[in-house]
């Protein structure tokens, strides 16, 4: 039987018209698929040693500016292995498109589970492939993906995978099912007293998120700041947006430096373009004055934050434009008002951080002083990939990003550790020119051990810092310092540069900042590969963003 011919083969047809990448691990429900997509040649396969780290590695290869790219695993336990980044994906409005095996159609068998039901539970649509449409489901997955920016599931059943497919008709019954892009007519009214508003305040701010970028409107935000004379804030993942100029204070919220935070309370007029405003963003509600008006362009049907006062829908892009036209030509109005708060120019001001000393108290590095080190160390071309936990922020706020597409942490909207290594995999498949950079704790590290491996095998030029404190570090800081029992939040000293060259990486125990320099004669070589910086962090200095996460649990926990 050609395999032109076969299910697989059309849903291979189909997907690589829409994308270059395929992350996979195979098991019987995929290994017809990803045959197909071998001897078609078109998609690039990159194998990974765990199922989630399909879908991660898929996620964060979108992110880094990859385009739609494709997971897939076998059924069953394969597929369960992979709903943990399935959700963070869903929940962090990534498009991509999860192939799987499935159950026969003759019904489940004894190892089979309702996966449907269990991509549901999560927010995830389910679109499952007959002989007769194989093509047309596959095409109406990537639509759906792209247009509807969510992650979909294409099933593959057990007993079709390498069936021949049947002739399709055309395009009329995929046209008719294909997702259209949500028409948003922009309130013109609405938009002119957001510009008034705007126009009238004295401590203008605009605080992008990643949607911004996402949208392209980082340029006309960048002008409507200049026009305006507002300040500028982004959130963590969309660090870039706005240029690092007198008018930026950085990363709003938790991740502010002191100074930053300080000035972001002093603004009147808040337009808050594509970003969530979450409860970090907001600083748990703290971030911004109470008498501050606050304006959140999405395109959402409601706040995303009851701190909202007004909700414009719309594109970031079209309606940054359409303020823009709104304030005319004239010429960009001054910075009195912040100037007369002592924030005329702000340079810098995200970085104006405690430097740490050279080692904490207990003899470990401080994490403050090595991320110093590391910002005059790294490689300007970084793409930065952080995992989740108590080191979270400190790659954000001591680390130049050039723009949202070299700052990848995968894993904050679901809350999750352990997707650091994959997501390196997918990250350095859609920038393999550039250094990427990895930041995990030692405890997400272990999570995803296998895919060291993955990291090892396919990154060209990589540094993995693991931020090793010995420890689950966010829960030490917010519960043992509560009372809560210790020991199951410890963890054994590992020895991750071993572990590096055990997979044939390059490594080195950091244990003080002058063993930085094994990174610096590896970095200056020009060498290819991967470097473990094994970093040996104290548990006894704790970041700022996390102290605001006790107080704030202690707050809710008095009421």
């Amino acid at each position: 039987m050609s395999d032109t011919t076969t299910v697989s083969a059309a849903v291979a047809a189909e997907l690589e018209q829409h994308a270059s990448h395929v992350f996979a691990l195979m098991g019987n429900g995929n290994a017809w698929f990803l045959d197909a997509v071998v001897r078609r040649g078109a998609m690039r396969v990159t194998a990974v040693r765990h199922e989630a780290a399909t879908v991660a590695a898929a996620d964060a290869c979108f992110r880094a500016g990859g385009g739609l790219a494709i997971a897939t695993t076998t059924y069953g336990p394969g597929y369960t292995n992979a709903l943990t980044p399935l959700a963070e994906a869903a929940q962090a409005r990534v498009p991509l498109v999860l192939v799987v095996g499935d159950q026969p159609t003759t019904g489940p068998r004894p190892w089979d589970v309702d996966q449907t039901a269990i991509a549901a539970a999560v927010g995830v649509e389910t679109i499952v492939v007959g002989t007769g449409d194989a093509r047309a489901a596959a095409r109406r997955a990537a639509q759906t993906a792209l247009v509807e920016r969510r992650p979909v599931v294409l099933a593959l059943p057990y007993d079709l995978a390498h069936r021949p497919a049947e002739e399709e008709t055309g395009d009329v019954a995929t046209a008719e099912r294909a997702p259209v892009p949500p028409f948003i007519a922009i309130d013109a009214e609405q938009l002119a007293g957001v510009a008034a508003l705007l126009d009238a305040a004295e401590r203008p701010l605009l605080l992008a998120g990643r949607g911004a970028h996402l949208a392209g409107a980082a340029e006309p935000l960048r002008a409507l700041a200049a026009r305006l004379g507002a300040r500028t804030a982004s959130s963590a993942l969309g660090s870039g947006v706005f240029a690092a100029d007198h008018r930026h204070l950085g990363i709003s919220g938790g991740f502010a430096s002191e100074r930053a935070a300080a000035a972001i309370e002093q603004a009147d007029a808040v337009l808050v373009v594509g970003a969530g405003l979450n409860q970090f963003q907001t600083r748990f509600g703290d971030a911004f004055a109470p008498a501050a008006r606050i304006v959140q362009v999405d395109v959402l049907d409601a706040a995303t934050n009851p701190r909202v006062d007004e909700l414009v829908r719309g594109d970031a892009r079209l309606v940054a434009d359409a303020l823009l036209a709104l304030l005319g030509d004239g010429d960009a109005r001054g910075d009195e008002g912040w100037a007369a708060a002592g924030l005329g120019d702000v340079t810098g001001i995200h970085f104006e951080r405690e430097a740490g000393e050279p080692a904490a108290p207990d003899g470990r590095l401080d994490p403050r002083s090595l991320f110093h080190a590391l910002e005059r160390i790294l490689p300007d071309d970084r793409v930065v990939v952080s995992d989740g936990g108590h080191f979270i922020g400190w790659a954000p706020t001591h680390l130049t990003i050039a723009d949202p597409e070299r700052l990848l942490m995968v894993g904050t909207a679901f809350q999750t550790i352990g997707l650091g290594f994959p997501s390196a995999v997918g990250a350095a498949a859609a920038r393999p020119d550039d250094t990427l950079v990895l930041v995990s704790g030692d405890g997400g590290a272990l999570m995803a051990l296998a895919d060291l491996d993955s990291v090892a095998r396919t990154v060209r030029r990589g540094v993995v810092v693991i931020v090793n404190d010995a420890a689950y570090g966010a829960e030490i800081h917010q519960y043992a310092v509560r009372g809560v029992a210790e020991q199951p939040m410890l963890i054994d000293q590992v020895d991750f540069a071993a572990l590096g060259r055990a997979v044939g990486a390059e490594g080195a125990v950091i244990e003080t900042l002058a063993d930085l320099a094994q990174l610096e004669a590896w970095l200056a070589s020009g060498a290819e590969g991967v470097f473990v910086a094994d970093c040996r962090v104290s548990q006894q200095v704790v970041a700022p963003y996390m102290l605001e996460i006790v107080e704030a649990a202690t707050r809710a926990a008095a009421r």
